[in-house]
């Protein structure tokens, strides 16, 4: 019997019990071993970066999106500035630190209703900067609507958001904003209503201040006549023009003449290859990204076309990826897509086929590099641990997208550290023991996504018990996982107390999430131990610092 208490300490309590003295810290994850919980802030960054689109292994997308929506509603409740803050700094970063605006819309249009008063004055000079263009006003407008549950109506014509719908109109050049208009005179919110941007001139009720305002309200509404008074906006008068362009060839003068985006032209004129590449010079990043796969199915990328120089020229051009804030997961997203040589996104509609150009998909392979931001310079040595345990087989999902496993995109954030690190990581993988990884800081994009995940049980003690049994001395562990630990002997704290004991007293862990779920495996009262989001773009650099500054991130 006493053989059997010794043994059951706080180092070796197994992962399906909670550790003895911190049942209050910990929480029973969805596949039912015990974790701690994040704290506020913490699931904040996770939803911000992570969202819930497509749910988790073991949670439904309704049951995940619940459990983040309470929490974003306990950040506003506790501090709604700082929450606004966050969602801000996260929208806005060049390059992104998110892979989709959706999440940080979803806070700002919530904290513009729900606040308190400092809060909703936050959120209304947040939204020109969150809200970027037509589909984002759409959807923040429609997250604000529903946040004011039967009041609704009343919260989003109130004083203060009447002031936000407003500043939207006056933020930047008023150029600028006629641009956004006339590119995307209609959107939808999320549940499917029609929106247009003079729905909310209506509800505010704003007096123009200027002629210019007062004909960029008029453009809003549906009143701007364009005879006469084009010359108030460039972008009126170059989408006048491009209305007119009846013949391709007419087109492809007014796209040289003006530069116009795409959607200011007559749908006829754009199923003519001469007009896409015309347009791959003046086309905005991401609206060439998500258009490479249509403009191969029509015959522009042929070979030896100047057109395949032009985009991959383009692609690989680091300023403007970081410019239009191209995260390296749209990146991801395209390729995957564009490899597969299909897509339907009308299902009503015949599925379109194309044959992948390879000089275009290695563009991607580099554009996804360029797209991260990598860190000066290292710092320390790495253990690197990915997660392929069965859990991690679920699909991570990106504007209505599969990017693939959480496995596989793992490996795909794991290669920025590999390529900044070098030699001075190593990389293995686990589920309840541990592995060699085939990842190497050569791969390409493609590469990575084609390594083999075979899946099983989780242990997340498993890299940390690797590097005791063969002595291995490292600064600190990285670990990508998606934190449903169940299978291990012993929780992954008595792993680390026992590694800081016998081989290194600094080392230090990094948790990189791969689900907004609410909870990890690092104790949350150890200074050593760190949360950060498995997909967040600025990753190298946040684990630099952090290892540099001694464990302070």
């Amino acid at each position: 019997m006493a053989g059997a208490l010794s043994r059951h300490t706080s180092r070796n309590v197994p992962q399906s019990q909670p550790i003895p003295g911190r049942e209050a810290d910990m929480v029973r994850n969805d596949a039912g071993g015990y974790v701690f919980r994040k704290d506020v802030w913490t699931r904040l960054a996770d939803f911000l970066v992570l969202g819930t689109e497509g749910g988790t292994y073991y949670a439904s997308e309704q049951k995940h999106t619940l459990r983040n929506v309470r929490s974003v509603a306990e950040a506003i409740r506790t501090d709604g500035v700082r929450a606004v803050r966050m969602a801000t700094e996260y929208s806005c970063g060049r390059p992104p630190r998110v892979p989709k605006n959706h999440p940080c819309l979803y806070v700002v249009g919530v904290a513009l209703v729900t606040g308190d008063v400092e809060t909703r004055r936050a959120a209304a000079d947040a939204v020109p900067r969150v809200a970027r263009t037509v589909d984002h006003l759409a959807h923040l407008f429609g997250y604000a609507k529903g946040a004011g549950g039967v009041g609704a109506a009343g919260n989003v014509g109130s004083t203060v958001a009447r002031r936000a719908w407003v500043n939207w109109f006056r933020y930047g050049e008023p150029d600028r904003v006629a641009y956004q208009l006339l590119k995307s005179p209609q959107r939808k919110t999320g549940d499917g209503e029609p929106f247009r941007p003079g729905d909310l001139l209506r509800l505010a009720k704003p007096n123009p201040r200027t002629d210019n305002e007062d004909a960029l309200f008029g453009l809003a509404v549906g009143k701007y006549q364009p005879i006469g008074v084009t010359g108030n906006f460039a972008s009126a008068k170059a989408y006048y023009e491009a209305q007119r362009a009846d013949t391709p060839a007419k087109a492809v003068k007014v796209i040289r003449a003006y530069h116009v985006p795409w959607e200011f032209l007559p749908d006829q004129v754009l199923k003519s290859p001469d007009v896409w590449q015309a347009l791959i010079p003046t086309l905005g990043m991401t609206a060439l990204i998500r258009n490479l796969a249509r403009m191969t199915s029509l015959g522009v990328f042929s070979p030896l076309s100047d057109a395949v120089g032009q985009a991959a020229s383009r692609l690989k051009d680091q300023a403007q990826l970081h410019r239009a804030r191209i995260h390296p997961f749209d990146v991801m997203m395209a390729r995957v897509v564009y490899a597969s040589g299909w897509a339907q996104p009308n299902p009503k509609a015949p599925a379109r086929t194309w044959k992948a150009n390879v000089y275009i998909l290695a563009a991607l392979d580099q554009a996804f590099e360029l797209a991260g931001q990598a860190a000066e310079r290292s710092a320390g040595k790495l253990i690197v641990g990915i997660d392929r345990s069965g859990s991690m087989s679920s699909g991570v999902m990106h504007g209505g997208s599969n990017l693939g496993s959480a496995y596989h995109v793992s490996c795909a954030s794991a290669l920025s550290l590999l390529r900044t690190w070098d030699t001075d990581s190593h990389v293995v993988e686990f589920d309840d023991r541990t592995y060699p990884s085939s990842l190497r800081s050569n791969m390409s994009l493609g590469e990575v996504m084609r390594l083999p995940h075979h899946g099983g049980a989780t242990d997340l003690a498993a890299p940390i018990d690797w590097a005791l049994r063969n002595n291995v001395r490292c600064d600190g562990f990285v670990i990508f996982t998606d934190n449903e630990t169940w299978a291990g002997r012993r929780h992954s704290t008595g792993a680390l107390a026992d590694y800081r004991r016998r081989i290194n007293p600094a080392a230090r862990v990094i948790v990189a999430s791969t689900t907004a779920a609410g909870y990890t495996i690092t104790d949350p009262s150890d200074p050593g131990v760190v949360n950060m989001v498995g997909f967040d773009s600025s990753l190298p650099t946040l684990v630099e610092g952090y290892f540099s500054a001694g464990g302070e991130a």
